[in-house]
């Protein structure tokens, strides 16, 4: 009996560590941008309800540290807040890994103030690039840098770090050169460090993802932004839901992605992933505060998965500036 009873227990044994194994082997990896982690972390809390034998793990390491990783095949998928780059191509192609992009979201980078700040009605994109450009550190340091009748107080200044797609895409958007920026400034991946900063000290000013304003919209003074161009809208044009779908919020607006390893949509788990994702990305991005795809755009990502077509639509030009919804879906359906 005894030897029955501890056969019964080795046999339970292992098949409890196979369950276990077996549970351990289905795990979709993911890491990148921050703006786009809340989107993503939203869909695997809903696809874990149902598929509960699955585990989707979740990092925030920004576009370019995720694409470190994700193009090293040490991820199933990267998230970004930018079209991948150059640099970035080649390395995936030295590793073997083919990726296919799916757009998922539309967003706005918000430049934001200390709600007592009462100078600040607007900013026009030449007063930003003076303020964030490489030749500005040292240089221009006082808010009457920018305006004289401003207060001669010294600017704090707050921005994600080097490895965030919202880096590069402000940098090549407002700056004219991805990457290109003055390095006096308090930097973190992490926005909600950022958000931190700016709400105790009322001489900052920052940018980062619409989606991180709108929830802490409470502490946070939002900046219109004029750009000059009069297609766009007469004067300065703040950041909300419908000029950034409209394409009238320029040119800091900007479509978001999640690229997944080619090799990796072969699993099971993968393919559930991205298929619930899709499917269900455009009532959870509404629902987190970023700007939703129309259901075409969706469809068409879809479509480009289930037929694994790889590559980006951008070519090697990373991100293009002041592209809109309707430019997006044109260049997907090509």
């Amino acid at each position: 009996m005894k030897r029955f009873f501890l056969a019964l227990t080795l046999l339970l044994s292992a098949f409890l560590s196979l369950q276990v194994a077996t549970a351990a082997d289905k795990i979709v990896s993911i890491d990148g941008s921050s703006t786009v982690y809340p989107i993503t972390e939203a869909v695997a809390e809903e696809f874990q309800m149902e598929n509960r034998d699955i585990k989707v793990v979740v990092g925030i390491s920004g576009t370019g540290g995720g694409f470190k990783r994700f193009c090293r095949g040490e991820t199933d998928i990267n998230d970004a807040s930018r079209p991948i780059k150059a640099s970035e191509i080649e390395l995936c192609k030295e590793n073997g890994i083919e990726y296919i992009e799916l757009p998922i979201a539309f967003d706005g980078i918000a430049v934001v103030v200390n709600p007592a700040n009462d100078w600040v009605d607007y900013l026009t994109v030449e007063e930003l690039k003076k303020i964030w450009e490489p030749k500005a550190q040292g240089k221009v340091l006082y808010w009457s840098d920018i305006r004289p009748e401003w207060p001669k107080e010294k600017m704090t200044l707050f921005g994600p770090g080097v490895d965030s797609g919202t880096f590069d895409y402000f940098t090549e958007a407002i700056v004219g050169e991805t990457g290109a920026s003055r390095g006096d400034f308090i930097a973190s991946e992490d926005d909600n460090v950022l958000v931190q900063g700016i709400s105790r000290d009322k001489y900052a000013l920052g940018y980062f993802g619409f989606a991180y304003y709108l929830e802490n919209q409470d502490v946070l003074k939002v900046v219109p932004i004029d750009d000059g161009v009069a297609e766009n809208g007469e004067g300065p044009i703040e950041p909300t839901f419908e000029t950034i779908s409209k394409g009238l919020y320029q040119p800091l607006s900007r479509p978001l992605f999640i690229y997944v390893n080619k090799a990796s949509a072969d699993r099971e788990e993968v393919q559930k992933f991205v298929r619930f994702y899709l499917e269900n990305a455009k009532w959870l991005v509404e629902e987190i505060g970023y700007v939703a795809l129309p259901d075409s755009a969706y469809e068409l990502a879809l479509k480009r998965f289930e037929e694994r077509k790889t590559g980006t639509v951008f070519g090697d030009q990373g991100a293009k500036i002041g592209v809109s919804i309707e430019e997006l879906l044109q260049m997907e359906g090509e």
